[in-house]
């Protein structure tokens, strides 16, 4: 990955981020995070 790749990548990040707390009040990365921690649950158990 090039470093124009890269910081174009963390520029969308960032403000997907920034759109989901101001407009959205943080509910998809709630939903994202419990998805995440689910996931990570998940593969413990098969370890």
């Amino acid at each position: 990955m090039s470093d124009r790749v890269a910081l174009i990548v963390g520029i969308l990040i960032t403000g997907i981020v920034l759109y989901d707390v101001i407009f959205r009040d943080s509910a998809e990365i709630i939903f994202l995070a419990r998805k995440g921690m689910g996931l990570i649950e998940w593969l413990a158990f098969w370890r």
